[in-house]
């Protein structure tokens, strides 16, 4: 009996070792088969900010990992503020596991610290120190508390119908898009975010900030 006991703790242990092997070798294909879109340090992404001492020190840099618009894995970068960090996991999480698609994430820097062309470009971005479009007014994007996701699929729309950015069309039956009831839109906002689509002058429907 006791020989059978130890034939089979054995087995158990046997069995445990191959699976945590298998698990390392499956994280390890994985990690080498992503594509990296952005791998900067932390200076690379704030380098030529306007952004003060205080404001800089509330911000991190955080790596995320999302399946873009070819069906592969991607990895890319946010600057954030620090204490919206755990909700900003947590979204990508889902986003990850869902599959939906996001097109690229970079910091902003890489478009010198232009919304215009990282819009064009379909880049999710954070932080970028600046004013609300056509106002004097600090964007939240300016404290790393705001992120705009797939800007080019989900455009803003003025009153008049026009798009920013101009050549997007607001399609919600395409991948990438949100609507009132999609599920990110609505992880955001029992986290207490709020989503641009429902704002009163404009829908900014890839914008979403914690106020």
């Amino acid at each position: 009996m006791e020989i059978i006991k130890s034939n089979i703790m054995r087995f158990n242990r046997f069995v445990s070792v191959i699976l945590i092997i298998i698990g390392i070798s499956i994280m390890d294909s994985l990690s080498q088969n992503i594509i990296i879109d952005s791998q900067m340090t932390f200076e690379e992404a704030i380098k030529g900010t306007k952004a003060p001492k205080d404001v800089i020190l509330n911000l991190v840099l955080l790596d995320v990992v999302y399946y873009s618009v070819d069906d592969k894995l991607h990895r890319g970068q946010l600057i954030i503020h620090k204490d919206v960090k755990e909700d900003i996991e947590e979204i990508f999480r889902l986003i990850l596991q869902n599959k939906f698609p996001i097109m690229k994430v970079v910091p902003i820097v890489k478009y010198k610290w232009s919304d215009n062309a990282s819009m064009e470009d379909n880049n999710t971005s954070a932080f970028n120190y600046r004013n609300i479009a056509g106002t004097k007014r600090l964007s939240n994007h300016s404290f790393g508390k705001a992120v705009d996701i797939n800007p080019f699929f989900n455009p803003v729309i003025h009153k008049d119908g026009s798009a920013s950015p101009k050549s997007a069309k607001y399609d919600t039956s395409k991948p990438g898009t949100f609507y009132q009831s999609h599920f990110i839109v609505q992880e955001f906002l029992k986290r207490g975010w709020r989503w641009g689509g429902t704002f009163s002058s404009y829908a900014d429907n890839h914008h979403f900030d914690k106020p």
